[in-house]
């Protein structure tokens, strides 16, 4: 199912594609939901092999953003970006649905 209640940002998906072409795979990002992390919620990212027929999907730029119907429910309106700062260079969510979280932005409380 195509979702418009994700966005997989151009620079998130040039990403997903340059790693995906070094490993040889599909350009899909999972993004998934474990509970767990310093806030109670961590994101999980990683290449999926294909999309499942409960994933919801969104495009971009060539690339799929993936996610379970269960993490849906988490993350639904976020935005997915590809970051590099100082810090490092990270995958991260912009969800309106978090109401705290951690300083390296990957987990969240809801």
């Amino acid at each position: 199912m195509i979702m418009a209640e994700m966005i997989l940002t151009d620079n998130a998906a040039r990403r997903v594609a340059e790693i995906a072409e070094k490993l040889g795979k599909d350009a899909i990002l999972r993004l998934s939901v474990d509970g767990g992390g310093c806030s109670g919620f961590q994101y999980r990212f990683g290449l999926a092999d294909m999309v499942d027929s409960d994933d919801h999907l969104v495009e971009a730029a060539g690339a799929k953003l993936v996610v379970d119907s269960i993490s849906l429910d988490l993350v639904r309106g976020s935005a997915v970006d590809f970051v590099e700062s100082l810090g490092g260079k990270s995958f991260q969510v912009t969800n309106p649905n978090a109401t705290a979280g951690c300083g390296c932005g990957s987990s969240f409380s809801v």
